[in-house]
C-alpha cells in the first residue's frame, strides 16, 4: 500500500497519472497497477467532487443527525447502521463515541425534507431510541479544502 499515493488522490482526485508518477518517484503503469490493486482491495471506495453549494443558485440544506440505537443481538450496530445507509437521502453513517451511537448526514433542498425524513424514516425503526437533529449553517472547511477566504484588509496602514 502508497500511503503517499492515498494522500496525494484524497486531496485532489482530478490529479494527472504523470504528476502522480514523478510525485512519487514511480512510472506511470506503477502508479495505475498500484491505484487499480488499492480499487479492488476497498482500499480506494470511489473519487468525489467537493462542491461548495452556497456559491451556486441551488438550495441544499445539510443535517447532521445523532441517532442513539439499542443494538440487535449479535449484530451490534451493523444491522441497523445498513437500514439507515440503503436510504438514498442518507451522504454517510458513522459509528461515533459519546452520548448517541451514530452520526447520519443528510443533503436535502429543505429543513422541512430533512425533518421528515427525521420522523417518518428514522424514529420508525425498531432499533432506534432517540435522535438530535442539526443543521450546517455554514461551512467554512470540508474534506480539508478552505471554502471560504478571507477578505484581506485593505486599509492604508498610516503611522505618526
Amino acid at each position: 500500500m502508497n500511503e503517499e499515493l492515498l494522500r496525494l488522490i484524497e486531496r485532489n482526485s482530478r490529479i494527472d497519472i504523470k504528476e502522480l508518477s514523478v510525485l512519487l518517484g514511480k512510472s506511470e503503469i506503477e502508479v495505475l497497477n498500484d491505484m487499480q490493486k488499492m480499487e479492488e482491495e476497498g482500499i480506494i471506495c470511489g473519487y468525489h467532487t467537493l462542491i461548495n453549494w452556497d456559491k451556486t443558485s441551488i438550495d441544499k440544506v445539510t443535517g447532521l443527525i445523532e441517532v442513539r440505537v439499542i443494538p440487535q443481538r449479535g449484530q451490534g450496530f451493523d444491522k441497523i447502521a445498513e437500514r439507515i445507509y440503503k436510504y438514498p437521502e442518507v451522504k454517510s453513517v458513522y459509528l461515533i463515541s459519546g452520548g448517541y451511537d451514530l452520526l447520519i448526514t443528510l443533503e436535502e433542498k429543505s429543513l422541512r425534507e430533512i425533518a421528515n425524513f427525521v420522523y417518518d424514516k428514522l424514529a420508525t425503526l425498531d432499533s432506534i431510541q432517540s435522535t438530535a437533529t442539526h443543521f450546517i449553517l455554514k461551512k467554512y472547511k470540508d474534506h480539508g479544502t478552505v471554502l471560504t477566504k478571507q477578505q484581506e484588509d485593505e486599509r492604508e496602514i498610516i503611522t505618526p
